[in-house]
């Protein structure tokens, strides 16, 4: 038992060294303090204005500090294209009456980058989230409001998602 023990804490202080050692280094996961670095300096994004996911798209890259928001495509370097965005619900189960039990709802977006001679950047690309929601009945408006959430929360992942992708784009030779 006692040796048992005293194994554990030599584990526990060399796993303790090599995670202070990493730390201390400056070792740090690219974009894990919120921060990319693109590889342009200004993108013009295809949103209509009334878009809430464009809306997020450009205050999250207005943060970045590094990237400027073009209101015309010649005047960026890169041009965001949307190809398609849609939301979904559909039924994903029945309880034994035939009543909706379950709903899978499903938020997809499509979308290009190109460069400022038309050249792409990344080719077409889709982004599809998925979520389950429970439903109950009778309680319709605490469903819909979190229905409403669960959109709020897939496309917040939705625009750190294109985010990232963003940041991993090669310039084209």
């Amino acid at each position: 038992m006692r040796a048992l023990t005293r194994k554990l804490a030599v584990r526990a202080a060399a796993a303790l060294l090599v995670a202070s050692a990493i730390a201390g280094c400056g070792f740090q996961l690219r974009g894990s303090n919120g921060s990319y670095t693109m590889p342009f300096h200004s993108i013009y994004l295809g949103f209509p204005d009334t878009s809430a996911l464009g809306t997020e798209l450009k205050r999250n890259l207005r943060a970045t500090d590094q990237v400027v928001i073009a209101d015309k495509a010649a005047d960026a370097e890169a041009q965001f294209v949307l190809l398609g965005e849609s939301r979904n619900k559909s039924i994903l189960s029945l309880n034994s009456l035939g009543r909706v039990r379950e709903y899978l709802l499903t938020y997809t977006m499509s979308f290009t980058v190109r460069d400022a001679k038309g050249a792409e950047l990344v080719p077409p690309t889709q982004i599809s989230l998925r979520r389950n929601m429970a439903f109950d009945e009778t309680q319709v408006l605490a469903k819909e409001s979190e229905e409403a959430l669960l959109y709020r929360d897939m496309q917040a992942d939705l625009v750190q998602q294109i985010i990232r992708r963003l940041a991993s784009i090669k310039p084209a030779t």
